[in-house]
């Protein structure tokens, strides 16, 4: 079989990059585990104290597994029907879907353990993620990250641009031509070769800006839509202009560009102002973030393209011990701000906004409050995104398809047709018409 998803970092690809494993709650008096990796797993482990105060009778332990290792782990665990898995589960949003229709009973229904309880909780399209048919429930949502528009404020400065008045991207591109012809620098970037499984990124942003995804909500597959023709247009656009800088190589040229200074524009979500700070501190002051400009004149600035869910493991002895970590980790203002504090985490649950952390003056981005640019995305209204077991077949069709685009000139129209029709070849789903 091919995996549920490939590993990466990007819009498509930090969902897998932020995914975590953990085993946290077993009855007092076992051994406890939780495994996880990166912040994720650093900031969970802080919350262990104050749980325990609320929570003596149960112990945890977390231990950080390491990416990529821990994609065989649960895919594995799965597959042997529970065996070796963690009580809890932390799982990107293009896996859960897998997870559900490859894995029957592979996670609990957190409906009986008093989930449904939290369903207006959350950012807007989240809960129809976690709960598709609106009775199970298979995950709580933990985090939310927007698409968002970090921009070399002095870059565009200097081109006499104004980047806070572009409406649509088709603006966006004309401002990129006059920004390019003044400094010299691209407007974005984009792995070319798709030399990455992230490639499609901006892609994909430019797709959910628009209400619509890979499939639709009754799971045909939407690649040959109207929307993603603009979409891939508008990639085609920019890079015929001269507008996008190749980042072949993923994360790695990525960085190089920042440290570089020769691309304007990160259509990255909420996240990424952080690995901004961290990378090139240097440029403090230099920086903005807003929303996105709309693909079509009058359209949405707002989507969620990015969300993780913590999950009960269906083979869990501990269900209710498991549930209880859950729901203290994901449903109090207070988990969620201690963990925003400790590594800059979005929140997907709402009522952590109303603490100042995410309202405090941003020195970096020149003073910008830019908590409150994505905690007005995350109330604008959003529909569920339908992944669905097949999403990293395609994300392969598109990338391949938009490498043609970009590097053969490929007429959108016609490659994402031809996408669309081998997926459903692979796949024997229906291709939405």
């Amino acid at each position: 079989d091919e995996p549920l998803a490939e590993a990466g970092d990007g819009i498509g690809a930090q969902y897998r990059a932020y995914t975590a494993m953990a085993s946290l709650a077993r009855a007092k008096g076992d051994g406890a585990l939780a495994a996880a990796y990166d912040a994720r797993a650093a900031e969970l482990k802080a919350l262990v104290p104050e749980f325990n105060k609320a929570y003596p009778g149960i112990e945890v332990t977390v231990e950080d597994i390491g990416n990529p290792a821990i994609w065989d782990k649960i895919t594995t665990g799965l597959a042997a029907g529970g065996q070796g898995l963690a009580d809890v589960l932390h799982i990107g949003v293009d896996y859960l879907p897998g997870y559900v229709e490859r894995f029957p009973g592979g996670l609990a229904d957190l409906a009986p353990l008093g989930a449904t309880a939290h369903r207006g909780a959350f950012a807007p399209g989240l809960w129809e993620t976690v709960s598709p048919d609106g009775k199970r429930v298979d995950a709580l949502p933990w985090e939310a990250n927007s698409a968002g528009f970090h921009y070399r404020a002095d870059l565009f400065e200097q081109a006499g641009l104004d980047a806070e008045a572009l409406q649509t991207w088709d603006e966006a591109v004309d401002a990129g031509r006059q920004l390019k012809a003044r400094t010299g620098a691209f407007l974005l970037g984009i792995d070319k070769p798709a030399s990455q499984a992230d490639a499609a990124n901006f892609f994909q942003m430019l797709l959910q800006l628009q209400g619509a995804f890979y499939f639709d909500a009754e799971g045909r597959i939407a690649l040959g839509s109207p929307e993603a023709v603009k979409a891939m247009t508008l990639v085609k656009t920019l890079n015929d202009a001269g507008l996008v800088g190749d980042l072949a190589g993923g994360w790695n040229a990525l960085m190089a560009s920042l440290k570089q200074g020769n691309t304007a524009v990160y259509p990255w979500p909420t996240w990424f102002g952080g690995i901004i700070e961290e990378q090139v501190p240097e440029q403090s002051g230099k920086w903005r973030v807003r929303l996105p400009p709309a693909v079509r004149r009058g359209g949405s600035t707002a989507a969620t393209v990015n969300s993780t869910h913590l999950a009960v493991a269906g083979s869990s002895r501990h269900r209710a011990a498991a549930w209880s970590f859950v729901e203290f980790a994901l449903t109090r203002p207070a988990s969620q701000v201690r963990i925003h504090r400790g590594k800059g985490i979005a929140p997907a649950l709402m009522a952590a906004y109303d603490d100042a952390v995410f309202h405090e003056p941003s020195a970096f981005f020149g003073g910008l409050r830019k908590g409150e640019v994505f905690l007005a995305a995350l109330k604008a209204p959003q529909p569920a995104f339908h992944y669905t077991a097949d999403y990293a077949r395609a994300l392969k069709l598109v990338t391949d398809a938009q490498s043609k685009v970009l590097l053969k000139g490929a007429a959108p129209a016609e490659v994402l047709r031809e996408a669309a029709d081998r997926l459903a070849q692979q796949t024997g789903r229906k291709v939405a018409r």
